[in-house]
């Protein structure tokens, strides 16, 4: 007598797995060793003998009485008079149209091994969403600060408006699928070293929708659905930054067979500013200062995103110092506020004096014990 094989053991459950857990564990193993998932020959042979061996326990197990019989007597309950062959695996010539009288869903396993089978089926004879779009809009930095509206130009799927998205020209008929039967799968045999394998596949002449056109639309060529380019206004938020984007809910491409339609998603592109950087939702900048005001300190003019302000620096401000205005930068997305705007001060120190102006600054230096030389002009140059 041959040596019991543990079934629960190859399909790594436990002996109280229940019907759900050996479906889940059947399912995973058969995926991972069908010999057409493998890519080499040596990989196929290997995965042969284990897809046997797979099948064999989740035919036994699955049964009851055939799971009852093998808890009792062994994988040899059969040599003991009890049953006959291992739910319809005849010497490796495997029917997967009913798969040996299974009771399993072969959804994932045909999907994942055969690009396709009952899901893509289902999925084409309903409703399908359309497919998402993207576009960019380029911005000025304050129309990222402050909010603009935009016409942009998408060009996108729309379903026709002369067979109103049917794909059939006007009087034509939708009729029933005469090679799947309106089922929008077919079944097809495949000789391999194992055998006859009988799989389930998306109908290639229906693609999967089970109903055929008459007459095509002329306008879409029965496909339902046209290329347009539409003038769309959007709203750009306030605060917006570079690389951030908004969604237009059903502005992308158009369903099909009445699924929703995608959405349209805006990139925006900001351009740099011309004296500030944004860090966030506030802003910097640098602000060239006379030296003359630094040192006595007084009103300056400062640069913001809505025009210059006036600013008092105190006495004996150095050169590098920064200062900070609230509320002067971004205004936060979505929110209420703004961000703050910071700013440091650069000595503006002039490139041409006037004698006057020379001679004044000179006294000033000999005043902290500063001995300066200024170049004296002649009258061949300054």
């Amino acid at each position: 007598m041959a040596e019991s094989k543990d079934y629960y053991s190859i399909l790594g459950v436990s002996k109280d797995a229940t019907a759900d857990d050996l479906k889940r564990a059947y399912r995973k193993l058969a995926k991972q060793y069908h010999p057409d998932a493998q890519h080499t020959e040596e990989d196929k042979k290997n995965a042969e003998a284990k897809f046997k061996e797979i099948n064999e326990a989740y035919s036994v197990l699955s049964d009851d009485n055939k799971r009852a019989q093998y808890d009792r007597f062994g994988s040899n309950f059969e040599q003991a008079g009890f049953g006959g062959g291992y739910g319809g695996f005849n010497g490796g010539a495997y029917d997967f149209s009913g798969f040996g009288g299974m009771d399993i869903d072969l959804e994932d396993i045909l999907g994942s091994v055969f690009g396709g089978g009952f899901s893509s089926a289902k999925k084409a004879q309903g409703p399908s969403r359309g497919a998402d779009i993207k576009t960019t809009v380029s911005l000025k930095f304050e129309e990222a600060a402050f909010g603009v509206k935009k016409d942009i130009n998408v060009t996108r799927n729309e379903k026709c408006d002369s067979c109103n998205g049917s794909g059939a020209k006007a009087g034509s008929k939708i009729i029933t699928c005469d090679k799947c039967g309106g089922r929008g799968k077919v079944q097809v045999t495949q000789n391999t070293i194992m055998g006859a394998f009988s799989t389930v596949k998306t109908c290639d002449k229906c693609s999967g929708s089970g109903k055929v056109i008459e007459t095509p639309c002329e306008k879409c060529t029965g496909k339902g659905i046209v290329r347009k380019s539409r003038k769309i206004e959007i709203n750009v938020p306030a605060g917006i930054d570079d690389g951030q984007a908004i969604s237009l809910r059903g502005e992308g491409d158009a369903g099909k067979k009445g699924g929703p339609n995608g959405d349209l998603y805006v990139i925006m592109k900001v351009a740099p500013h011309k004296y500030f950087k944004r860090n966030g939702y506030d802003i910097s900048a640098n602000v060239r200062v006379p030296f003359a005001k630094m040192a006595l300190g007084g009103d300056i003019k400062i640069p913001t995103l809505e025009g210059e302000m006036e600013f008092n620096i105190p006495e004996g401000t150095t050169s590098g110092t920064k200062f900070r205005v609230k509320e002067q930068g971004i205004p936060i997305l979505n929110g209420r506020g703004r961000g703050n705007l910071e700013f440091t001060v650069d000595v503006d120190v002039p490139k041409k004096l006037t004698d006057k102006q020379r001679e004044i600054l000179t006294e000033f230096a000999k005043t902290f014990g500063e001995e300066v030389n200024p170049k004296k002009r002649n009258i061949f140059g300054r």
